[in-house]
């Protein structure tokens, strides 16, 4: 078996031989898979603390509480301002109620992203389990001729 090297009338080889050129682009993303650092999936955040002074008796409803967000930056817990940190506290009364009461997420149209994604971590740490969106259907204006 012979192998073809070219022609053998002693002129150059034309074509390029690519061999070691794809050894060393292998070699280079070998290397920099290596040295390229683990990404980590882990978010910190600052939860506010509990409020440890009770409630007022009237606050907490046992059926239904509402978190409505304001435009303004006010958090209202069935229609009574609160602090983050009143929040958390009135969620840790809410999970130890039995039935546990359903907590409404109402936000205003222009309420802060921030403040929503606060809250809305405040109360996924704070074990909620019957949690729903309400007031959704007064955005739905897309596709619907007025």
């Amino acid at each position: 078996m012979a192998m073809s090297g070219g022609s053998d009338d002693g002129e150059p080889m034309m074509e390029m031989n690519t061999t070691p050129l794809i050894d060393v682009l292998l070699v280079l993303l070998i290397m920099f898979i290596i040295t390229i650092p683990v990404a980590t999936h882990a978010v910190n955040i600052d939860l506010p603390q509990p409020d440890n002074t009770p409630p007022p008796p009237d606050q907490i409803e046992p059926d239904r509480n509402k978190i409505i967000l304001l435009q303004s930056g006010e958090i209202l817990w069935n229609g009574n301002p609160i602090s983050e940190g009143e929040l958390v506290r009135n969620l840790q009364i809410t999970t130890q109620m039995d039935p546990e009461p359903e907590l409404q997420y109402e936000p205003e149209a222009l309420a802060s992203y921030d403040l929503s994604i606060r809250t809305l971590n405040i109360i996924k740490a704070s074990g909620v389990t019957k949690f729903g969106f309400v007031g959704n259907e007064k955005y739905r204006t897309f596709g619907k001729s007025e």
